[in-house]
């Protein structure tokens, strides 16, 4: 009797399957937007009580939100949207998880069965179209497929390198009754089995290149913060064990302190002159979550033409995609490093680098993040760094848009925990940073979460802010107002002749007035005197807040690799008169 009462506990239809194995999954917060394909998962969803759905006011924005969601908890981000636009909507967000590696798993409603392929009211070929943009993405034609289609999802999401998948539901399928299977170990991808292990072999010869290194560098990505678990603090104590100096990726700041003495800051094209000097002139660079993406690499032929190169991924297809390695360990970040770790260890030698710490003293010493001070306007890196001191003592999260706020962002706000940053660095989406605030907010719900924008980029998604009053969630919107597309306006000035072409935006709203339109409160500075109590006063505030703060219209964001140089050839702020800029800029060609 008990086994015919257990049975019909798991007769349930389609859409309760999907409420059920939310649950199951330990999922505590879904952000959506209901549609005619989706109503029988409202359903269920208004009958129950264990998850909360937060209401976006845009597709786009339920997806951020769940990358922002994912990417402060190493949890899967769930978005559920409706067919048609609803999900053609969510492949932005998608494609800025996958670019990003951020579990998110996506469900969206579909027309019924026997309707598909016959152009039906609200009907895309949703698995067609997020294949490109998706880890994997599956249509569930048959009731019996369903929960371990679902099951599978949150493996794959989570598993390996993480990332987006989409399970298309038709309307009859959510209709439909059938028997609920719980989660089990056997119900997973069998033909995706990631390689988490790195090979002893190829460790000991990481070991061996690190072992006799006279200028080492470790190169760290997104990857270290992926990895979860005590990766970060597994990466501190290699840097201490060997005295590397470390560097990283956008995607990759906070898995090591700000503040440490082995830090030269972030490198790439907006990254500083001793990170990418040394990444440039090293003998044994250390690559460890991260892909050798464009942005970091400048000109390929002429990336770091001396060193030997060590790669440690759990993507395979990252391996030689862009540069060639010397020595590659496919393995998940945490693991392979508390093995290179153990084994550095028992080698006992520690290479002696004074000679390179005294080099890289050198380069610190030209001070790359330089930037004229003003009394009479806000200059945009002084913003940053008044934000960053306003917040010490807060356990603070931060959002960035897409331009040249988050480069200013990610120079002069440290970060000294993983999982504190979140921004758009793959994809580049304009708009990401107010919807993924919210998704941080409705995780810490006391913590101080601040979206660093700008005034293009926030209008994008600009509707969610009635989302965060709806919810209650006090995020707060810290606008460079420059008045233009600044990173835009910047190229346009370096390549294009100074010809501002449609970057410039003459019908700003006020920002003030539009977060007291919204239910919010509004703010704005225009004097660097008056910043630090306006910061303090909005961090106050317990309501969503859009703070306008008026920087210098025409500053550009230094230093700079030109387009088609090499890391040493980089472009300082000291060096950035017309004259330098031009030369450096001849003939280039835009890397955007």
């Amino acid at each position: 009797m008990s086994d015919s009462k257990s049975h019909d506990a798991n007769q349930m239809t389609g859409a309760a399957m999907i409420v059920r194995a939310l649950v199951d999954h330990g999922v505590k917060h879904i952000f959506g937007y209901p549609g005619g394909a989706v109503l029988p998962i409202y359903d269920e969803i208004f009958q129950q009580g264990d998850v909360e759905h937060i209401l976006v006011r845009h597709e786009q924005g339920a997806g951020h939100a769940a990358e922002g969601y994912a990417r402060s908890t190493g949890k899967p981000g769930v978005v559920l949207v409706t067919s048609g636009p609803g999900a053609t909507n969510m492949v932005t967000p998608l494609a800025d998880a996958l670019m990003d590696s951020i579990p998110l798993v996506c469900i969206t409603g579909q027309v019924p069965t026997h309707l598909i392929g016959n152009d039906a009211f609200q009907e895309c070929d949703t698995v067609g179209i997020t294949r490109p943009c998706t880890k994997h993405n599956w249509l569930v034609r048959d009731i019996k497929d369903l929960p371990k289609v679902l099951h599978e999802a949150f493996y794959v999401a989570t598993s390996g390198r993480p990332g987006p998948v989409v399970v298309d539901v038709p309307k009859d399928v959510q209709f439909a009754t059938g028997t609920y299977t719980p989660p089990r170990k056997s119900d997973v991808h069998v033909s995706y089995k990631p390689q988490t292990k790195g090979d002893p072999n190829q460790i000991r010869k990481a070991v061996a290149l690190m072992a006799n290194a006279k200028r080492p560098v470790i190169y760290t990505g997104g990857g270290v913060i992926n990895a979860g678990g005590n990766a970060s603090q597994t990466l501190r104590a290699l840097v201490e064990a060997t005295g590397f100096p470390i560097t990283s990726t956008l995607m990759g700041l906070g898995a090591y302190p700000a503040s440490g003495k082995n830090w030269l800051g972030m490198l790439g094209m907006h990254g500083t002159y001793e990170a990418n000097m040394a990444m440039h002139d090293c003998d044994v660079m250390l690559c460890i979550g991260a892909r050798f993406d464009d942005r970091i690499t400048g000109r390929t032929d002429a990336f770091s033409p001396g060193s030997k190169k060590i790669h440690i991924d759990i993507d395979p297809s990252s391996i030689n995609k862009n540069i060639r390695v010397d020595v590659p360990i496919i393995g998940d970040a945490g693991s392979v490093m508390e093995d290179l770790l153990k084994a550095f260890k028992a080698e006992g030698k520690k290479p002696k680098i004074d000679p390179w710490w005294f080099e890289i003293g050198r380069w610190r010493a030209r001070n790359s993040l330089a930037y004229k001070k003003s009394d009479d306007v806000i200059l945009p890196q002084f913003a940053i760094q008044r934000l960053f001191e306003a917040t010490r003592g807060h356990d603070t999260y931060i959002t960035t848009e897409v331009g040249q706020h988050q480069m200013w962002a990610a120079q002069f706000f440290g970060f000294e925990e993983p999982h504190r940053w979140m921004t758009s660095g793959g994809l580049g989406t304009m708009g990401y940073g107010l919807p993924a605030a919210l998704g941080v907010q409705v995780a810490h719900r006391d913590s101080l979460v601040i979206d660093i924008a700008g005034d293009a980029s926030v209008q994008m998604t600009m509707q969610e802010m009635s989302c965060a009053v709806q919810h209650e969630l006090p995020i707060k919107i810290f606008i460079l107002n420059n008045q233009y597309m600044g990173m835009v306006r910047q190229w346009q000035q370096l390549l294009h002749g100074n010809r501002l072409s449609h970057s410039y935006t003459e019908a700003m709203p006020d920002f003030v007035k539009l977060a007291e339109a919204y239910g919010g409160v509004g703010m704005q500075v225009f004097k660097p005197g008056d910043l630090d109590g306006a910061l303090h006063e909005m961090i106050k505030v317990k309501k969503p807040v859009l703070f306008d703060c008026r920087v210098a219209a025409l500053e550009n964001c230094f230093p700079m690799i030109p387009s088609g140089k090499a890391h040493n050839e980089m472009l300082l702020p000291a060096e950035a008169n017309d004259d330098a800029t031009a030369k450096a800029f001849a003939g280039g060609k835009a890397l955007v």
